[in-house]
């Protein structure tokens, strides 16, 4: 039975994190359109798979599962050998390079951008002013969070760092190398919410230092998400 999907075809938030990781992961899916401005999430039927009543939401075969790193992660870890092999890393170090820097992501970089969007975004919607200082304010301590991200990208191309993956192979600990460094979860995480800084006329990427431009210019202009960007969300199946 395919995976099915719950969300909407728009890319944004959590439903494009898990839809970018179906697209690298090449897994077939439904997807199943949740109408938000209708309030087809606040419905019993849908409440009934996600209690919380937010997309995106995956029902695998009767396993319901809910909130879209969780989802990034069991695809990942469900998929392997399955396209980018190199997305959630299965040797115990890695996993743990992967695993920090996606806590950097939670951490020190979507509690910014979380108050921006709140200011620019959530608060002109509900009627009220915007209030600068706030983002002002908010703006500054991201720009200090990504001078940190600028001396770590100064070592390595990713955020987790360097990891070969062997053409074929699920790869361990002994696979680690300088030569070839891979894109991951902890990458794919910040499109998230990033993206919606530049549709909000936020720039806080020309302005940081040269190894923070590169990784954004490279995890942003990957050919799934430029596809994704530009399509939409659309199911593998023949209703989509």
């Amino acid at each position: 039975m395919v995976l099915k999907l719950y969300a909407r075809k728009f890319v944004s938030g959590g439903t494009a994190i898990v839809a970018l990781v179906l697209a690298e992961k090449q897994i077939p899916f439904e997807l199943v359109e949740i109408d938000i401005q209708t309030n087809q999430n606040k419905t019993p039927e849908y409440l009934a798979l996600h209690p919380f009543g937010q997309i995106p939401c995956i029902d695998d075969d009767g396993f319901v599962l809910y909130e879209s790193r969780a989802i990034c992660r069991y695809l990942c870890e469900k998929y392997p050998d399955q396209g980018a092999k190199e997305l959630y890393p299965t040797g115990f170090k890695e996993r743990a390079l992967v695993e920090q820097a996606a806590s950097v992501e939670s951490a020190n970089f979507i509690p910014y951008v979380s108050r921006i969007f709140r200011e620019l975004l959530f608060k002109p919607l509900e009627g009220q002013e915007t209030d600068q200082s706030s983002v002002d304010e908010a703006l500054a301590l991201l720009h200090k969070k990504l001078d940190a991200y600028e001396v770590i990208l100064g070592k390595t191309k990713y955020l987790a760092g360097d990891v070969r993956v062997p053409s074929g192979t699920r790869y361990h600990s002994s696979c680690l190398s300088l030569e070839l460094q891979e894109f991951t979860l902890a990458d794919l995480f910040h499109l998230y919410a990033a993206p919606r800084l530049t549709d909000l006329g936020v720039d806080v990427w020309s302005e940081r230092g040269p190894n923070v431009r590169r990784w954004w210019d490279d995890i942003s202009t990957r050919p799934a998400w430029l596809k994704l960007r530009a399509e939409g969300v659309k199911g593998t199946t023949s209703t989509d």
